[in-house]
């Protein structure tokens, strides 16, 4: 039977089934399309009416399907040039992949890197198909434990599924738990270096207009990831058969307190860093990225320095806002309530200043449903209280230019996660605060998956541009992630992720998240602390009306 497809504002008719590569051509500028809304594979094969939009550089949905290309690349090389070398990827600094080796004694180098660059061109010249095979799931547990990827086999035990994917690229097989550019040769766009004591990988970024940024080295960054990774081999948590296990071998309630205390120990941490320098710090900031957790960590460091005998007062930003008339604008005409030009920047330092330096300051309230500010609270701090305030622009100089540095104690929370599905498959840090928002926003906002996928990009606009280059100026990272965060989520997110419609334009997002929580064990929530980070987001925290 005869159908239609839609293509670049033109129809045409086809007898016959045909490839998206057949219509959109040998444009190695496109690396995935949507069919129909959905993210398809360029050898994807049509055989009804469709409608296709092809997916660039520029495009999110297209950039994880070549980051996991690249990926596929990098271990095809190495398989080539050292294959007795196990290797693992991770997300790290300057937003790219780090390669570590596994071998014991054995870390990169300049010859290593070198003999890498070469294989990886090489294959790229050849442009050898990527064609991807569905095999039954002891199929796939023969493939990988012949090709000695034991970690492939170990996770496919929890595998709902009876079958699973694997990818051919001449002789060599892998797995990246993503779709796929169709050849070697799409894969053209890439930086390796070298980054003590493993390898770097950097790619095209969609924030970056679909080019590679500038390596820009985040010491502070890579050092939470680093103790994040150190944490995970010690406790085995680093991968998500390593979670599943402990929660298997140890019960709920064991695994829930281990992680936990990871938390406690580092607000002791802090709570210390804080009583050491109370002489000087007047003023503590709290910022990070939509979902980290920071109001129920702003409340549990509060009673960690009151445990001290140091007794914080907090101070809400969102009073600062300027009325609702004034806000800026972002580039489309709308306004821009993530700016940090949306706050009222000279009376903030102000009251700031005043408080710090023991006057009696008349606090501003936003009345959200007037859009403006009205009077607040009369306070007076005394010389040895600290203030606390907390926010996406809390580290950001121009609200506490007024404040002298050794006066502040900079706090920047995220959760950091370094969690692998396998060692060739690392799980976005992104993802894991997108599900956190989800699931909060459903809670208590009465918000559909939807909702929260339509504003995420918004978010994370802001994020690039207001938040994350204030970390490296931060005098403590604090990592929020549980490793059972994701199996006791898992019950909250699934289905909302399933009441999206595959016909819709967020059904891509919603297809990767339910691909990387249907590995997860179910965990009760029942035993997870009241005061615990992930009740922010699941509910029933003591600190719900603060």
């Amino acid at each position: 039977m005869a159908f239609k497809v839609l293509f670049n504002n033109e129809e045409k008719i086809y007898e016959n089934p045909v490839t998206v590569l057949d219509i959109v051509g040998d444009n190695r500028d496109y690396l995935a399309a949507y069919v129909n809304k959905r993210v398809r594979e360029l050898t994807y094969t049509i055989d009804k009416d469709s409608e296709i939009i092809p997916l660039t550089f520029k495009d999110r949905d297209a950039m994880r399907i070549y980051e996991s290309s690249v990926r596929f690349l990098v271990a095809m090389a190495m398989h080539n040039i050292h294959p007795h070398y196990q290797i693992r990827f991770a997300y790290n600094v300057s937003r790219s992949i780090f390669l570590q080796i596994l071998n014991q004694g054995t870390s990169a180098s300049g010859v290593m890197i070198k003999e890498l660059i070469e294989e990886m061109n090489k294959l790229v010249e050849q442009d050898i198909p990527l064609v991807r095979q569905i095999v039954s799931k002891e199929e796939a547990a023969r493939i990988f434990t012949e090709d000695g990827y034991q970690d492939k086999v170990d996770i496919l035990k929890y595998r709902p599924e009876k079958t699973a994917h694997i990818y051919h690229c001449g002789d060599y097989r892998n797995y990246m738990y993503s779709r796929m550019v169709p050849s070697t040769g799409y894969i053209r766009k890439w930086i390796v270096r070298y980054y003590h004591p493993g390898i770097i990988i950097q790619y095209p970024r969609p924030e970056a207009g679909g080019e590679i940024p500038p390596f820009e080295d985040a010491p502070t960054f890579g050092k939470t990831l680093k103790r994040a990774h150190q944490w995970g081999l010690a406790t085995g948590c680093d991968t998500i058969v390593g979670i599943n296990e402990r929660i298997e071998k140890d019960g709920d309630v064991e695994f829930i307190t281990l992680c936990e205390q990871k938390h406690n120990r580092q607000l002791c941490e802090l709570g210390q860093m804080v009583e050491d320098e109370k002489e000087s710090i007047r003023l503590i900031c709290i910022a990070g990225p939509s979902s980290s957790g920071k109001t129920t960590f702003a409340n549990r460091l509060r009673i960690e320095l009151l445990s001290r005998g140091i007794k914080p007062l907090r101070i809400s930003m969102d009073d600062y806002y300027l009325d609702r008339g004034k806000t800026p604008l972002d580039e489309e005409g709308k306004p821009d309530f993530e700016s940090v030009n949306a706050l009222d920047i000279e009376l903030f330092n102000q009251n700031l200043a005043d408080l710090i330096a023991g006057l009696e300051v008349d606090l501003p309230k936003y009345d959200f449903k007037q859009g403006k500010r009205v009077k607040g609270r009369t306070i007076t701090v005394p010389l040895d209280q600290p203030i606390i305030i907390e926010g996406i622009h809390a580290l950001n100089e121009k609200l506490t230019a007024s404040i002298p540095a050794h006066q502040k104690f900079k706090i920047f929370i995220a959760p950091q996660s370094q969690v692998n599905i396998d060692n060739h498959n690392p799980m976005s840090l992104t993802d894991l605060r997108l599900l956190r928002r989800m699931v909060r926003d459903h809670q208590f906002r009465n918000s559909s998956a939807i909702s929260t996928l339509e504003m995420w990009p918004s978010v994370r606009k802001g994020e690039f541009k207001w938040i994350y280059d204030t970390q490296e100026g931060a005098n403590y990272v604090f990592n929020s992630f549980s490793a059972y965060e994701l199996s006791v989520m898992k019950k909250y997110a699934m289905p909302l992720l399933e009441e999206i419609d595959p016909e819709s334009e967020h059904f891509p997002v919603a297809e990767r998240l339910i691909r990387m929580l249907k590995f997860f064990d179910d965990l009760p929530d029942k035993w997870v602390p009241c005061n615990s980070i992930i009740r922010e987001f699941i509910g029933g925290s003591c600190y719900q009306d603060d």
